[in-house]
């Protein structure tokens, strides 16, 4: 790492021509040139080969999918998470039905692939609740993807065996002693357990697997290049499954967390189109976290998968849940306080649980749609992969 990381800092516009140059695979030695100072004035040309690659082996498609929140419940403390246990927030846990209810508001919206979320909390989110969740969703959507706490290979594959087909997990942050200042309680403290998250996952069936790092809590440069390294690791030894990398950045969200690093909206073009060029066939993932603005902008430059129309807080669909929403404070269940209540975004308040973090775009599902169309993709909600993997015998 220390030598690429001396590339990403110190390369010159020569070397980066020279990595733009190439015929054949990159490695991660030049995509560390890519990520250089010297590479931000190489924009234009990085996106231009970034745009035509992602178009010869995805096409003009751009494949939207929606997270649904289960729980806000936590036993982690995450500095910089809404859900991180101290935070005094309202919180809840979606009944079976709820999770239909807000299933089926999402598949009327026309969404065909769904993202489970959920907070890490044995009492409230076990392996038995979110394989019936899954399995419940599964009847309503066709694709269906887990990002909740880690867990053993033999928790994950009742879940596999439910219907889900995708595991997403998020490193956080790459940097060990940055990981160790912010994550200050519960079993997310644990780095290596949660780095080998995804093989575990490969092993019990997933055959999508997501990772990332969330921008804003150590240099970018470096935790890029840790993605990369995790990345081409997980190609080799896990390659029977299909590969997806998201690039999230700090938002606002309860506990008022102020991020650490910057990665300007520069860098985070010049940022995609080096993931592109480095990983020509990875699914490249951007969330609402973005303006909308942004979005548009990265899309025909290498993303192929976003989310749309999303909210961070259990029931936010629908308002399922909101009879069972309790406010906790330092992990106990107290009584829901006054208008007053320091810390409870007034969005959160009463009827609907907190979110885990504000969105930046706005728009309906509907109106990212006719966005995607207006800069000539077309939007695609359902997951063809997972239909052809599920049709019967002889049939395509």
């Amino acid at each position: 790492m220390a030598s690429w990381m001396s590339a990403a800092r110190e390369s010159t516009r020569r070397d980066v021509d020279d990595v733009l140059g190439k015929r054949g695979a990159l490695s991660v030695a030049d995509f560390a040139v890519l990520l250089s100072p010297a590479g931000t004035g190489a924009i234009e040309g990085m996106a231009r080969r970034s745009a035509s690659m992602t178009r010869q082996r995805f096409g003009r498609v751009i494949r939207l999918f929606a997270p649904l929140y289960l729980s806000n419940e936590c036993i982690n403390n995450c500095s910089y998470c809404g859900f991180s246990r101290d935070n005094p927030i309202l919180r809840v846990t979606l009944t079976r039905d709820d999770v239909v209810r807000e299933a089926r508001a999402l598949r009327s919206e026309g969404f065909r692939s769904v993202l489970l979320v959920a907070g890490e909390h044995p009492r409230f989110v076990s392996d038995g609740y979110l394989r019936d969740c899954v399995n419940l969703v599964r009847g309503e959507v066709p694709a269906v993807s887990i990002e909740v706490g880690p867990m053993e290979a033999a928790e994950y594959r009742p879940i596999v065996e439910a219907g889900a087909d995708g595991l997403v997990v998020y490193q956080e942050t790459y940097d060990r002693d940055v990981y160790h200042e912010v994550h200050t309680f519960g079993p997310k403290k644990d780095f290596d357990w949660r780095l080998g998250t995804p093989e575990r996952g490969y092993a019990a069936g997933f055959r999508r697997l997501g990772l990332g790092a969330l921008f804003g809590l150590a240099d970018w440069r470096w935790e890029a290049l840790s993605v990369a390294a995790h990345a081409s690791w997980l190609f080799r030894h896990c390659w029977k499954a299909f590969l997806t990398i998201s690039l999230p950045r700090l938002r606002p969200c309860a506990g008022e967390f102020q991020p650490r690093t910057l990665l300007s909206d520069p860098e985070m073009v010049q940022l995609v189109c080096a993931f592109r060029l480095l990983f020509p066939d990875a699914g490249l993932v951007l969330s609402t976290r973005e303006p909308a603005k942004l979005r548009d902008g990265l899309m025909p430059l290498g993303i192929t998968l976003m989310s749309a129309g999303s909210h961070t807080e259990p029931g936010g669909y629908t308002g399922a849940g909101s009879g069972q929403v309790h406010y906790t404070r330092g992990g106990r269940i107290e009584a829901i306080p006054g208008e007053s209540t320091e810390g409870i975004p007034a969005a959160g308040r009463v009827t609907a649980a907190t979110g885990q973090f504000e969105i930046a775009d706005a728009r309906t599902a509907g109106e990212v749609a006719r966005a995607i169309e207006r800069l000539g993709f077309e939007p695609v909600w359902k997951d063809w992969d997972v239909a052809l993997a599920s049709a019967p015998a002889g049939q395509t």
